[in-house]
């Protein structure tokens, strides 16, 4: 749709907000949004009203207020910043892209058996918890409320009843957003690693890569994932042993759900040029100083990975970060690995295990006085 507005407004904002924002905010009358999109006032009255009626949610009524607040400046304002309009482009384009990549990320988290988003009151952050049954709930993923706003802008989670702490549900159109999402971030790899460039500004990245970055952000990127729905942790987790027990109990899926967050976490910065590759299949050595990521992504989550990525050691360490931060499916693990069919989770179990005492040991560690 042609933008019928001289405001400039995130590429995620649906096009009845926009329409809505062009009436409540830029005080344009229904008839002249009409004329400029094409089609009657009658369809535009009808998206204003559904708009104004989801105001009930309390996150799509905070995004319309901070979208208001950021994006519908006065004319006195506008006239004063038209010199930066270039700059804001260029900024709106980064992050537009960096919301693309959170959505995806989150989006992926809520179709998980039993997941669910919680938001509570003037807070800025919101998670993503599991259900996992007797043994209570885990928390999977943490979002800022600004991303869970253009969210719920956007229909692709939903409440049932909003409260104090409203709990959200990916919604259909958030499912077929996923599986955009999914097949917008796979064409954008292809793209890089056909032609040493993207087609759009890559997330969180403010300055040109080098070519061997590139080269390795392409690689991250083609992996194979399991599923769009869920990690190999949760589907092998349902599978059942001969005495009808979990093959994965909770701690350890929790265990690597753990390891995913901080590596997740750590991927986020001006420049991801973080070496994971250390891990694989190479053996696992200290030759990489910290020094050498300096400023990259979260320090402090980087630090923890790398500190249960080398207790696991050889061939632990790989397949534990392929499945659960790379989220790369057994059958695949095992070719590259040249193990026989079917080993893979035998050896992935191994590697939750030691992993879950490495984090037992931590926490044994950090109780500890004096």
């Amino acid at each position: 749709m042609e933008n019928s507005t001289a405001y400039t407004v995130p590429a995620w904002v649906p096009e009845g907000a926009q329409r809505y924002l062009d009436h409540t905010e830029a005080g344009r009358s229904i008839r002249d949004i009409a004329r400029s999109a094409g089609c009657h006032a009658s369809t535009i009255l009808r998206q204003i009203r559904r708009i104004e009626t989801r105001r009930d949610d309390p996150l799509v009524d905070a995004a319309l207020q901070s979208l208001a607040q950021t994006h519908f400046l006065s004319n006195d304002m506008q006239s004063t910043q038209f010199g930066a309009v270039a700059d804001q482009e260029s900024a709106q384009a980064v992050a537009d892209t960096e919301f693309d990549r959170e959505a995806l990320r989150v989006l992926r988290r809520l179709c998980e058996t039993g997941a669910v988003l919680a938001v509570a009151e003037d807070m800025d952050k919101a998670v993503v918890v599991r259900d996992g049954g007797e043994n209570g709930t885990a928390r999977t993923a943490v979002v800022d409320c600004s991303v869970a706003q253009a969210m719920a802008l956007n229909d692709w989670i939903s409440c049932d009843n909003p409260g104090r702490i409203s709990r959200y549900r990916i919604s259909t159109p958030g499912r077929a957003a996923l599986s955009q999402l999914v097949a917008k971030s796979e064409n954008q790899a292809r793209t890089r690693s056909e032609f040493g460039m993207s087609e759009a500004p890559s997330a969180f990245q403010h300055r040109p890569a080098s070519p061997d970055t590139r080269a390795a952000q392409a690689q991250a990127q083609r992996r194979m994932r399991y599923s769009a729905a869920e990690s190999p942790l949760i589907a092998l987790s349902r599978r059942r042993d001969r005495q009808g027990q979990p093959f994965l109990d909770e701690t350890l899926v929790s265990a690597g759900e753990r390891l995913r967050e901080d590596f997740e976490l750590a991927q986020i910065g001006p420049q991801v040029t973080q070496n994971w590759e250390r891990f694989l299949s190479g053996g696992v050595g200290e030759g990489a100083s910290r020094d050498e990521f300096a400023g990259q992504g979260s320090s402090d989550a980087r630090d923890r990975v790398a500190r249960a990525l080398s207790e696991l050691g050889p061939g632990l360490s790989d397949i534990t970060l392929r499945c659960c931060c790379y989220l790369e499916g057994l059958e695949q693990t095992e070719k590259r690995m040249g193990w026989s069919a079917r080993s893979g989770k035998i050896v992935l179990r191994i590697a939750l295990q030691r992993l879950k005492r490495h984090y037992d040991e931590q926490a044994e560690r950090d109780r500890m006085i004096g």
